[in-house]
């Protein structure tokens, strides 16, 4: 999952108005000309698109039939932008969708079937739990172009100084770590976050979820999620554990001072490598430390799974939609996919990608030993969603202004709105 944000408002408005229209103002595909499709990016427009831009430019070399119009969209408007064009016929010939989108823009009839498509000639080379998170009702929607989870990223060099040979397994052995860290190299031990998507984590560790979908009922306020959210909670007060941060730059805020060496250990996401190499703390980047989050009381850890498909609209007309079916094909191909590991510091999603130079990067490498614990969400249109409540509701629980319990009551309230067919 993404989280950075790029270029401002007007300018974006301005790039999407003049290039929306993949699907529809495009062509007809009866010119003897160039096909021109449209892509919308996601990534981040200063870390990212640089190597995203210059991937199109060797498409384009190779297949000079087809023209690609690269649009950068900030990632955190692109989901309502595409909704909204593909509702009005002029949503872009491929997105850069995040994993979590498939599923309901699936369900909606905006995302093409990709099953026996040149897009998804090489589904055997992917990892198949990737593969499987871009499917929707026994079909697939997306090519698996980056993947992502979280990790417990820690300074190596302050962990020593407390004598802290090994990464905690459990959120107790964290507790023990960070008052080590405290008293022995006058830091923080550990700064948690108080956004849904990285509390998962807990929830994870007591083998539960905001909902079970296969059951359909919401579970965000039963005794396993408040046990899981009593852990998040009782890590925010303490010796060596950051207090709850609950502005809106709480995001900044942490990473900050984990890259600058003012906190030993957060719960982060592969995203961030390039920024961790630009802290004073990691100059040496063998110092970056990545292990598995540690696991609750079930005795298992997890961490949810995010990362970004490749989707072609349905409604581009099949002369763009060939031409689009090629261009994915090429943006996921091992080829591409090391380009982007070896320029961006970001997770390939097929194995044959991890090359030695790729693994060369430790902080590829580390978080590629953590994926086996990355849970893939349910293909519930709505899920992605579900977070919205509880980044209203956290903050306020951590912030002291509200109880564990009332707001979980308030979240499984809010959620009931958005899965009005599940039971509580």
């Amino acid at each position: 999952m993404r989280r950075g944000i790029a270029a401002t408002a007007l300018v974006a408005s301005l790039a999407l108005a003049a290039t929306a229209c993949g699907g529809s103002d495009s062509g007809s595909g009866k010119s003897d000309g160039p096909v021109t499709i449209t892509w919308w990016d996601t990534s981040n427009a200063t870390n990212e698109a640089p190597t995203y831009k210059a991937l199109v430019k060797e498409f384009e070399a190779a297949n000079k039939g087809i023209k690609v119009n690269y649009v950068n969209v900030p990632f955190d408007q692109a989901q309502n932008k595409f909704d909204t064009a593909a509702g009005s016929k002029g949503a872009p010939d491929v997105l850069r969708s995040e994993v979590g989108w498939t599923p309901a823009f699936a369900k909606k009839g905006y995302f093409l079937p990709l099953d026996g498509t040149e897009a998804l000639a090489d589904q055997a080379k992917f990892q198949p739990n990737l593969i499987k998170q871009a499917q929707y009702d026994g079909k697939t929607y997306g090519v698996p172009l980056v993947t992502d989870t979280l990790a417990l990223v820690y300074n190596k060099a302050l962990f020593k100084q407390a004598g802290i040979t090994d990464a905690p397994k459990t959120w107790d052995e964290l507790k023990a770590d960070a008052a080590k860290v405290k008293d022995k190299a006058k830091a923080d031990g550990y700064w948690g976050s108080t956004q849904a998507y990285y509390a998962q984590t807990f929830l994870y560790g007591e083998g539960t979820d905001t909902v079970d979908a296969s059951a359909k009922k919401i579970t965000v306020d039963s005794d396993a999620a408040k046990k899981a959210y009593g852990t998040w909670l009782s890590l925010f007060s303490g010796k060596g554990l950051h207090k709850a941060d609950t502005t809106a730059d709480a995001y900044a805020h942490i990473q900050d001072a984990f890259v600058n060496g003012k906190v030993a250990a957060i719960i982060q996401g592969p995203w961030e490598i390039t920024n961790f190499y630009k802290g004073s703390a990691f100059k040496d980047k063998s110092n970056l430390g990545i292990a598995t989050v540690p696991a609750g009381s079930s005795g298992k850890a997890g961490a949810p799974t995010g990362g970004h498909n490749l989707s072609v609209y349905a409604g581009s007309d099949s002369a763009h939609q060939k031409a689009a079916l090629k261009f994915v094909n090429f943006m996921t191909s091992a080829k591409s996919q090391t380009e982007i590991a070896l320029k961006n510091s970001t997770l390939p999603t097929r194995d044959d990608a991890y090359t030695a130079e790729v693994k060369a990067d430790p902080g590829i490498a580390g978080f590629q030993t953590v994926l086996p614990a990355a849970q893939p969400r349910p293909a519930l249109p709505e899920y992605s969603s579900l977070w919205g409540p509880l980044d209203t509701e956290l903050p306020k629980i951590a912030g002291g202004k509200e109880s564990l319990d009332k707001g979980l009551s308030n979240a499984e309230l809010a959620i009931a709105k958005l899965v009005p067919d599940f039971s509580k």
